[in-house]
């Protein structure tokens, strides 16, 4: 097999050319044949069935029509010159015209020729017609089955359709590249899965993908396809997962100590919940077997995963080890210092923040600290990573909204102790089941399903302009009471200065209903420089303002147990997570906590989907399925996992059932197989010997 020829360059494809060549590079990206290869069509004419005149509307979509052609002249002078034919079969006449490519149309026409006509059919003067449409003479064999089958439909753009590069034309280039490279196609699935999940062969998947001959075949193409791009998602995780768990050892955390202990008993301020004493058992587990820990923490907003993670870091204590814990933000990694701090008392154990705010001095007693090993945690940004950065001996990092931090990033961490620390990712924003077997395939999962004990379920109330009055009238409400109130615009870029006209209109708005001296505003926005927004953050921290309006800089990160009410302003600009984001800034006391989404009164589809289900339910899972159907996985996950989300054809929304059988598949190969040396797995072998030298040319990823 010639697997070279993937990568040769797409101008030296017949039909293709150095013009045609280079317009394809810049419109779609398709620089070699492999790349073609993989360019799939984005839909399929049905073109198997016939109609007949009197059953063509302009309902239909496009339609193929058996006719006889009864007459065609030219009508019109230069300019305005269109071709017009008359056509019938045995239930009417339909008319057919064109304004284009007039001389070369007519010279093809021949009466009482039998032909197939493809269009969109309109009524005009109380006649179906159909205009520009695709005429070929009819041939006896397609009788039965349609002239194209189905015909495929590729995406294009205004400058391909200048070079002949519409869809046609590359259906054409299409039929040249599979007739050159369809014995070059190398079967990368073992053959009893092929036979188990009943696929297609590579190559004739790939050759039904463009040019499928009915809609059963389609669907079993596409099916073969959705599979492979799924079962090598999950091969290249959870191969990584083991090759990890063989090749790095993890520090044993032997006992449960005296910090782990005291803190349990005696600082703890609220009972544990189940779910959390499950998950620090499994945690418990997974740092006795002597292998690294890798563990995403998933749980709802509230739901005490800063909890889990400190008893966690107390654990590590307890055996001699440092502890990080790395935030993507200030304000989070700020938040998560003073949380830790009020948990654990003075003088417990030595705790410090390091962001890029950090003095210089601060800077050199940290570094001092760390590197003697009298710093037990350090809570930070990215400054974490950075060189100067020594522990003395780091045996456990907790990374908080692991999909904001790049995989280099994440990797430089690891590297800070000769033995990997355990690794204990956390994440507030609920992921569906199908987009955390992919973007998480490599982690296991726990999962707190369960509030702290006393917690009322957040009221969420939909509002348009006109209820404005009602919305103040809770917001003095909940003042009175002794309360605090949130109220977030939109922000769609830091530097927007729309945006902050809008924060700063809405300030003027606050400012004239709650007056000096009875009440008090703080101002939160991107622009602010940190430490304005530290100052205006612990105002309200303190109790010191009773509303604060902010952009959405307050997303995560900002724990006011006394704000009872959060208001979003322009709700309906806002996605499905974010919106449950902002919402769990409020409930986090014993109080009734009320979230009030203010919109227009004209909303998208998408836009009142979102808000209904926003005061539908709390369920931060339920939240994020219907998130994952409306946006797709490519907008939620985070650009740095993007890599892992290339896909072609698969769709985690409806394709979980496909992910699942891939994912069982590959279990199912590493706990009999690991190192694939079984006669069936040596296909995934080779695989991993193409991957591992830069191989990957027919792969379909």
């Amino acid at each position: 097999m010639n697997e070279q020829i993937f990568k040769t360059p797409i101008e030296y494809l017949k039909g293709v050319g150095p013009q045609r060549a280079e317009i394809l590079k810049k419109e779609i990206s398709i620089f070699t044949y492999g790349d073609l290869l993989h360019y799939y069509p984005f839909r399929y004419i049905d073109r198997t069935q016939f109609y007949k005149v009197k059953d063509a509307n302009p309902n239909l979509p496009y339609i193929q029509i058996l006719v006889r052609l009864k007459s065609f002249e030219t009508i019109g002078e230069k300019g305005t010159r269109r071709l017009v034919a008359e056509a019938v079969d045995d239930t009417g006449e339909i008319e057919l015209v064109w304004f284009q490519g007039v001389n070369w149309i007519q010279k093809t026409l021949k009466l009482n020729q039998v032909y197939i006509i493809f269009g969109k059919v309109s009524y005009f003067n109380g006649k179906p017609q159909m205009a520009h449409p695709e005429i070929e003479f009819f041939k006896k064999e397609n009788q039965n089955k349609g002239n194209l089958s189905l015909q495929p439909v590729y995406s294009s753009t205004e400058k391909l359709k200048q070079f002949s590069l519409d869809s046609k034309g590359i259906q054409r280039i299409m039929a040249n590249l599979i007739d050159i490279v369809f014995n070059d196609i190398e079967e990368e699935l073992p053959e009893y899965l092929i036979k188990k999940y009943k696929l297609y062969k590579r190559n004739i998947a790939l050759l039904n993908i463009h040019f499928p001959k009915d809609t059963q075949v389609l669907k079993i193409t596409q099916n073969t396809i959705k599979f492979e791009e799924l079962f090598f998602i999950q091969f290249r995780m959870l191969r990584s997962k083991l090759l990890r768990s063989q090749k790095f050892k993890g520090n044993i955390f032997e006992s449960v100590g005296e910090k782990f202990t005291f803190f349990y008993e005696n600082l703890l301020p609220f009972q544990l919940t189940n779910a959390q004493k499950r998950v620090i058992k499994e945690i418990r587990l997974d740092t006795q077997r002597g292998a690294q820990m890798n563990r995403l923490v998933q749980g709802d907003v509230g739901s005490g995963k800063t909890v889990v993670a400190l008893m966690t870091m107390l654990l590590a204590i307890d055996n001699g080890f440092q502890t990080c814990l790395m935030a993507p933000t200030e304000i989070l990694a700020t938040q998560h210092y003073h949380s830790l701090h009020a948990l654990l008392k003075d003088d417990f154990v030595s705790i410090k923040l390091l962001t890029g705010s950090t003095k210089k001095k601060e800077r050199k007693l940290i570094a001092e600290s760390l590197e003697s090993g009298k710093l037990s945690i350090l809570i930070g940004t990215h400054a974490l990573i950075e060189d100067p950065v020594i522990f003395k001996n780091l045996g456990l990092a907790v990374i908080d909204e692991q999909h904001r931090f790049g995989v280099e990033q994440r990797a430089k961490l690891w590297r800070k102790n000769n033995v990997p620390p355990h690794i204990l990712v956390m994440t507030a924003t609920p992921i569906p089941r199908t987009l955390a077997m992919t973007l998480y395939g490599d982690l296991d999962v726990s999962v707190i399903d369960e509030l702290p004990a006393g917690r009322k379920p957040i009221k969420t109330i939909h509002m348009f302009e006109n209820h404005r009055l009602r919305m103040f009238g809770l917001m003095k409400q909940e003042i009175a009471k002794g309360r605090q109130v949130y109220v977030v615009y939109p922000l769609i870029q830091e530097s927007s200065k729309l945006d902050l006209k809008n924060l700063m209109d809405g300030v003027d708005t606050m400012s004239r209903e709650f007056p000096l001296p009875n009440y008090r505003i703080s101002i939160v926005h991107g622009q602010l420089k940190p430490a304005d927004k530290e100052f205006e953050m612990q105002r309200f921290v303190k109790g010191e303002t009773q509303i604060m309006v902010a952009t959405t800089v307050i997303e995560v990160g900002v724990n006011v147990p006394n704000a009872s009410v959060m208001i979003i302003e322009n709700s309906e600009r806002f996605g499905l997570s974010q919106l449950h984001q902002l919402r769990g800034r409020v409930g986090r006391g014993a109080e009734q906590s009320y979230c009030i989404l203010m919109s227009e009164h004209k909303l998208s589809r998408e836009g009142r989907i979102r808000l209904d289900t926003m005061v539908q339910t709390n369920d931060g899972f339920e939240i994020a399925e219907i998130d994952l159907q409306l946006r797709g996985p490519g907008n939620i996950e985070g650009k740095q996992q993007s890599g892992l989300m290339d896909l072609k054809l698969a769709d985690l929304a409806q394709d979980q059932k496909i992910l699942q059988e891939a994912r069982k598949s590959v279990i199912e190969i590493f706990e009999t197989d690991p190192d694939l040396n079984k006669p069936e797995n040596k296909i995934l072998k080779s695989f991993v010997t193409k991957a591992e030298n830069g191989i990957t040319l027919n792969k379909i990823s």
